[in-house]
């Protein structure tokens, strides 16, 4: 009871923030870009609060409980791709969505390539972006399972139903200053908890004998993880448009050079977190009848019950911000990509603002349905990376860099990365050939359609010209 009530009132309190800081958005632009006002501070935040998310929390401790050292990639690979974004990708696009009034990645893609393309990403994002939010939801679920032992269908409901809430009052501007509280019961609760964790099973030593495979302590592979998830993941934290939608809302370039260059420090440093606790959780509870229990588990047995109950809260952040990521990235879609760009283009302001808060409600009703049939929190979050790296990492970066792309290329490298993901995922089974996972085959593909296809038309008479 003691766990629920402290979860509940901190609900209470992020609601109460949201409803508070929304008072101040009063059109769409403050609910999509919140002015383009973020600062380094905000942007770090917001940028940090929703990496650190399911995967980075339940789904990447129950790899390490299950698959040892080489879980380390999960977080590692976001790390190395926000290194990337902050230096390199974030300003490019962050200058164009200023200098063109740009609010979702489907309105550069449009800019850039044309309707045809914007249309084609927004339907590929909002099927991946729904199976993120169910992730989310997922993990949610566990945490109240675990706690009060509710069923899961009811704790995917409770989730849904809070992240809805709070992100409908103001859009990313409400999200980056609740997601400051959330990161900060975040870092403390991992602070904290750790220590006295594994302290609790008697030190490093009972962790450093386990050997529950042959290549448990090997950092490079190990069971589904290692560094292939560099591969995996790694292109989707350089173009998700959850990210890129938050750039949007910087200030300037330095805001996110440093915003989101500090988020990429402070995922490297707790990258291997997640992974010690999944190898606490193996030696307390060698039995577990499914890894992504490995992380309720310790903070609800493994520490004195006023830590487990920071660290639960901790957990229960991740989730949350995480998911309003997703929800921003999907409602702003929706609304920008679907509603203003084919049913009313004369919209207002305040118009768009209605919408896309009912658009939000909606987006969170479909996380929950997904949530309820999903296997688990991986298998939803893994969907989600795959059509975002196959489909996006080609038409953003030829988007941004190469001039002479039109969307000829940007079309053919999505058809290609995305059939073969899906002619590998359904005819394969998904498993690797040749060395390459479903993901590395598409990502390879759509870059070889592109290339071939950019030779191949020369100078590109007919593609739209490029102006960022």
């Amino acid at each position: 009871m003691y766990y629920l009530i402290l979860l509940v009132a901190y609900s209470v309190v992020q609601i109460a923030l949201a409803m508070w800081i929304g008072r101040r958005v009063r059109t769409a632009g403050d609910f999509f870009v919140a002015g383009r006002s973020l600062g380094p501070g905000l942007l770090f935040s917001t940028m940090l609060a929703a990496n650190i998310g399911a995967g980075s929390t339940v789904g990447a401790t129950g790899l390490g409980y299950h698959d040892g050292l080489a879980a380390f990639w999960w977080v590692g690979s976001a790390a190395i791709g926000s290194i990337v974004l902050a230096l390199w990708i974030g300003p490019a696009i962050r200058r164009a969505a200023a200098e063109h009034d740009l609010r979702t990645v489907g309105d550069f893609l449009e800019l850039r390539f044309g309707v045809q393309v914007r249309t084609t990403i927004s339907a590929l994002l909002w099927v991946g972006a729904i199976f993120i939010l169910a992730g989310q939801l997922i993990a949610i679920s566990t945490i109240f399972r675990v706690i009060i032992g509710v069923p899961g269908a009811v704790g995917c409901i409770l989730g849904g139903v809070l992240i809805t809430i709070y992100f409908t009052a103001g859009g990313l501007l409400t999200s980056a200053w609740v997601n400051v509280v959330q990161l900060t019961v975040k870092l403390v609760g991992f602070a904290i908890a750790l220590p006295l964790a594994l302290s609790g099973v008697g030190g490093f030593g009972p962790v450093r004998a386990l050997q529950p495979t042959p290549d448990y302590w090997n950092l490079w592979s190990s069971g589904e993880s290692g560094l292939v998830l560099l591969a995996v993941l790694g292109p989707a934290f350089l173009v998700s448009p959850g990210l890129l939608q938050k750039i949007y809302g910087a200030r300037d370039d330095r805001a996110v050079r440093l915003g989101v260059g500090l988020n990429a420090l402070a995922l490297a440093l707790y990258a291997m977190v997640p992974v010690v606790l999944g190898m606490i959780a193996r030696v307390r509870f060698p039995d577990l009848e499914s890894p992504q229990l490995a992380l309720p588990m310790i903070l609800l047995h493994g520490v004195p019950a006023v830590v487990g109950g920071i660290g639960l809260a901790a957990v229960f952040s991740a989730e949350l911000s995480a998911a309003d990521a997703v929800l921003f990235m999907l409602t702003t879609s929706l609304s920008q990509d679907f509603y203003r760009r084919f049913i009313n283009r004369d919209a207002t302001e305040k118009a768009m603002l209605r919408v896309t808060r009912l658009t939000a409600v909606v987006a969170g009703m479909l996380g929950i349905g997904v949530a309820l049939a999903a296997a688990s929190v991986i298998t939803a979050l893994t969907i989600f990376y795959t059509l975002m790296a196959v489909g996006l990492f080609v038409p953003i970066l030829s988007g941004l860099f190469i001039r002479r792309a039109g969307s000829a290329e940007a079309m053919g490298a999505i058809i290609a990365g995305v059939g073969t993901v899906i002619v590998r995922q359904f005819i394969y089974g998904g498993v690797k050939l040749h060395g390459f996972t479903p993901a590395m085959a598409g990502l390879t593909a759509a870059i070889v359609v592109f290339a071939v296809l950019l030779l191949v038309r020369g100078t590109h008479a007919g593609a739209p010209r490029s102006d960022v």
